[in-house]
């Protein structure tokens, strides 16, 4: 019997709940001011980080796309969950128990799919890694203690074992309580000829996480001679598992990409263990397919600075031809970090698992201390075809690289490797690799309609700061210095309410001339004003449902997650004068209005209608100078 979530279950989860841990998982988060986190957006792919968090007020905002919301709205996007699963979610996180209307206390509610996929894929990781205790898994145990990895290391990784039986696994979670349809959808089961079957059999399994670490899929690595199906198998693309977008090892390795800005990227699973149980803690490894731009997309927010990608990508290949060759695609890619990108290569075509074991944990750390940038490694592979100690070597070598250089998208970066080939050539007019180099590059960009100039306008176009970013035709402009005010009196009404208080709720909605922030002013007044004893995620929230305009909800987070450009100690004085400011602009509209009056007003005809009219004035003219004063208060940092 499903049940409804009560309002008060879902406030309540909300306010215990810290949004920026759990934003925190998917994007690193540096402080941006008082009460103020920002990182790299999620949801599109951005250089300069205009995603922020405010954590007093339970909510984010990307200034770049304009997604925003609460926690919940980001579990939705990023999880692509329902409401009521997000709930959920949030909800087992913080062991909070939800009282379902309709079902009682004790019935337990049938969670949303994607919980329950998540509660499968968990319960079939115990399954599995208690079945590598049986005798029947010696060989999965085989395995990973030839390859130096102790009972410690397999449970670390949470390595596991699928037994020989066709359903031995779906039976045991069908009599837990999960439907075939269930299991089907989370990749562990298939209809078999008679019936539902096991997925996996007589494999060592590694589980697959999250940024949340939760178990979505499962990595499978062939044991015996006699099986047919491929040396590893994934668990196919589901709800859960797209394997464009997950990275084995992330779970472990998150918060030292986040801390030491650098992201090893391994080939295989035991390459992921060997690293980490070597110290190198950074390692990743993609799950059946190649390592690509949602990766790197995922990484880049991992590794986010305050200002600027700093990070180093350090790709690790199993021998020289591998790296070669996923060098060279470097030079056809985006090449968004690429002058970040490195490679490392162990001796002898090992890869880092077999040099952990030849030569031990430091081996594996002084591999990647001796990584080589990308560009580099590349330019060198190809110069190692040619006999540079013949000049006929040296002319052909360049006839090789000089194109390979010219791709360099970077003008800087480019032009200093082409006095570094001129180097490693031995070629003494340096000026003439330059030359050659630039030729080269002109001749690539005009075949493709791209030139410099433009690339250089256009990257700084992506990357304008969130303040100069082209406004919403149907939002006002956030930069609009004739509707500073209004926007500032919205900002503290929604990120202040007790301070801004019954001020605010006593200004008319005519002070707010802009349409998009009159609906928004008008919103407040309709749940209570800043005086209905609502704050925080709850104040935002009731003013967001009562816009119920799609273009201009988002303008009510963005409001609420803008910080204020005055240190926390000065916003009271700050928002005082901000009120005043509006209400000063407001009256002087006032005041025109009274003059216009009385010019049309005769003292002789009716000398008590005059006289009342110009008491008016005066009296609103001496309000305005207080206002006026309040307003330019040196001390609240206005003026």
């Amino acid at each position: 019997m499903a049940g409804r979530i009560p309002d008060r279950d879902i406030t309540a989860i909300r306010e215990q709940t810290r949004i920026e841990d759990i934003v925190g998982e998917y994007v690193a988060l540096r402080r941006a001011g008082a009460d103020s986190l920002k990182g790299l957006c999620p949801f599109h792919d951005e250089k300069t980080p205009s995603f922020h968090v405010r954590p007093n007020h339970g909510h984010f905002h990307c200034f770049g796309c304009g997604e925003g919301g609460d926690v919940y709205s980001f579990l939705q996007k990023q999880e692509h969950i329902s409401f009521v699963e997000a709930v959920e979610q949030l909800a087992d996180r913080i062991g909070y128990r939800i009282n379902y209307e309709g079902g009682g206390t004790a019935i337990k509610r049938d969670r949303g799919t994607r919980a329950r996929l998540v509660a499968a894929n968990a319960a079939a990781a115990k399954f599995y890694q208690a079945q590598l205790q049986i005798p029947e898994a010696q060989a999965a145990r085989d395995y990973l203690a030839e390859r130096d990895f102790d009972a410690a290391a397999a449970a670390k990784f949470g390595c596991g074992y699928a037994p020989a039986g066709w359903d031995t696994m779906t039976k045991t979670l069908l009599a837990q309580g999960f439907e075939f349809s269930e299991l089907e959808a989370a990749g562990l089961s298939k209809q078999g000829r008679k019936g539902p079957i096991d997925r996996f059999h007589r494999r060592l399994l590694w589980p697959i996480r999250n940024l949340g670490g939760d178990i979505i899929g499962f990595g499978a690595r062939k044991l015996f001679d006699d099986d047919n199906l491929g040396k590893y198998m994934n668990t196919p693309e589901t709800m859960l598992y797209k394997k464009s977008q997950v990275l084995f090892g992330l779970d472990h390795a998150k918060k030292s990409i986040a801390k030491s800005h650098q992201v090893v990227v391994v080939e295989g699973y035991t390459d992921v263990m060997a690293m980490h149980l070597a110290g190198v803690t950074t390692a990743v490894a993609s799950c059946g397919t190649a390592f690509g731009e949602e990766h790197l997309a995922l990484i880049r927010r991992l590794m986010m600075d305050d200002s600027y990608f700093r990070g180093e990508v350090i790709y690790t290949f199993d021998g020289d031809e591998a790296g070669k060759a996923a060098a060279l695609k470097a030079f056809e890619g985006e090449q968004a970090i690429s002058g970040q990108t490195f490679v490392a290569i162990a001796p002898e075509g090992m890869d880092p698992c077999e040099l952990r074991q030849a030569r031990g944990d430091a081996a594996v750390r002084d591999l990647i201390a001796r990584r080589v940038p990308m560009f580099e490694f590349a330019i060198k592979a190809l110069l190692a075809e040619h006999d540079l100690d013949t000049a006929e070597g040296r002319v052909h070598a360049l006839r090789d690289t000089v194109p390979v250089v010219a791709r360099i998208r970077d003008v800087a970066l480019r032009d200093e490797y082409a006095r570094q080939l001129a180097g490693w050539v031995g070629w003494e007019e340096v000026g003439q690799v330059l030359s050659r180099v630039r030729e080269e590059g002109a001749k690539i960009r005009k075949a493709k309609g791209v030139d410099d100039a433009v690339r250089v306008r256009g990257r700084g176009a992506r990357n304008r700061p969130e303040a100069e970013a082209a406004p919403n035709s149907a939002r006002p402009n956030p930069n609009d210095p004739r509707l500073w005010p209004q926007r500032e009196a919205l900002k503290a009404a929604l990120q202040y309410p007790a301070i801004a208080g019954t001020v605010f709720d006593s200004l008319p909605v005519e002070c707010f001339t802009e349409p998009a922030y009159a609906i928004v002013r008008q919103a407040m007044t309709s749940v209570g004003g800043t005086s209905s004893g609502l704050s925080g995620a709850a104040w935002v929230d009731a003013v967001r449902n009562a816009v119920d305009d799609p273009v201009i909800d988002p303008l009510v987070t963005e409001l609420a997650v803008e910080t204020m450009p005055v240190e926390e100690d000065n916003i009271p004085r700050y928002i005082s004068s901000v009120l005043a400011r509006l209400q000063e602009v407001w009256v002087g509209e006032q005041i025109a209005d009274i003059k216009s009056r009385l010019r049309r007003m005769s003292p002789s005809d009716d000398p008590d209608g005059y006289n009342a009219v110009f008491g008016d004035l005066v009296a609103l003219e001496a309000y305005r100078r207080s206002l006026l004063e309040q307003a330019l208060d040196p001390s609240a940092g206005v003026g």
